[in-house]
């Protein structure tokens, strides 16, 4: 259980980075002409965007969670919202920064060194490939990244159109608990991504009334909701008897439809914390799990 007890400790620092940048940001501006050529990205989504649209060689340097693809591996750590590392940027000379708008400090900084900065936003699912676009266009590469955003929206109205018309289980989407216990229990509200997913996947969302990205709930809450469904998403590596354990922690709410008929389903995969071109990996996952005999 330790190895469940380091991943949710590392899934709720990257959510936090994710979350904030998410509420607070303001719309992505160019900053200066033409392709940037060295760019240090603090975001692990605009990260894979950057690959995805066949710009991974002009990145310089990433944030300390990027994980994808392999090729970040190689590239120099840059920390991330809350510990950007300033002069570990500097020293990279980057032509682009990309950051989130709600770094302030850090925005003034780059901008006394006169770096040119791509100001982080997102909110929805649409937001992905909208920001692909626009990332797409700073660089230099806007045809590539229309190309690249096209295929990701092609490829989730395909699986959405897998599920269209079946029922809706009524769905709670957790993203975050205790291990071992249900505790501390944050789940996805009617607004993000994450909510945008699980509806586009077949999913009826439970809490989809609290308009924002993360409710704290409490076991009488799930009893008042009834959930049909509930689908936990796990971050990273997660060893299989790890991911049974916590399945049968909800063997405590019995009388809760989503656990008395066995539709309790654990995700894993860092897909689900990064709003970028791999939210069609995400969307399969939820769909498969929701409608598995859609596929």
């Amino acid at each position: 259980m330790a190895a469940v007890s380091t991943r949710l400790t590392c899934a709720a620092s990257l959510a936090v980075c994710l979350l904030a940048g998410v509420e607070a940001a303001q719309a992505p501006r160019p900053a200066g002409g033409g392709g940037a050529r060295r760019i240090v990205s603090l975001i692990p989504a605009t990260t894979e965007m950057l690959f995805a649209i066949g710009a991974g060689d002009r990145i310089a340097g990433v944030s300390s969670f990027d994980t994808f693809p392999p090729g970040v591996g190689r590239l120099p750590r840059v920390g991330g919202l809350l510990d950007p590392n300033v002069e570990q940027i500097l020293s990279l000379k980057p032509d682009l920064a990309i950051v989130y708008a709600t770094q302030s400090e850090l925005r003034q900084q780059l901008e006394r060194a006169q770096i040119p900065m791509f100001l982080y936003e997102h909110r929805g699912l649409p937001d992905v490939t909208a920001t692909m676009r626009a990332l797409g266009a700073r660089v230099g590469m806007a045809e590539a990244a229309d190309a690249a955003a096209a295929h990701v929206e092609q490829r989730l109205a395909a699986i959405a159109g897998r599920v269209a018309g079946r029922p809706r289980p009524k769905t709670l989407l957790v993203f975050g608990r205790d291990p071992g216990a249900l505790r501390h229990i944050s789940a996805s509200g009617g607004y993000g991504f994450l909510h945008d997913l699980l509806e586009m996947a077949g999913g009826s969302d439970v809490l989809a009334d609290v308009r924002r990205q993360s409710v704290d709930v409490s076991t009488e809450m799930i009893l008042a909701r009834a959930p049909e469904a509930i689908v936990e998403l796990h971050y990273g590596e997660t060893r299989g008897d790890d991911l049974a354990a916590e399945r049968h922690v909800w063997d405590a709410l019995p009388s809760v439809a989503a656990v008395r008929n066995g539709r309790v389903y654990l995700l894993s995969g860092q897909q689900f914390v990064v709003p970028g071109p791999r939210v069609v990996d995400a969307l399969e996952q939820l769909a498969r799990a929701l409608h598995p005999d859609a596929f």
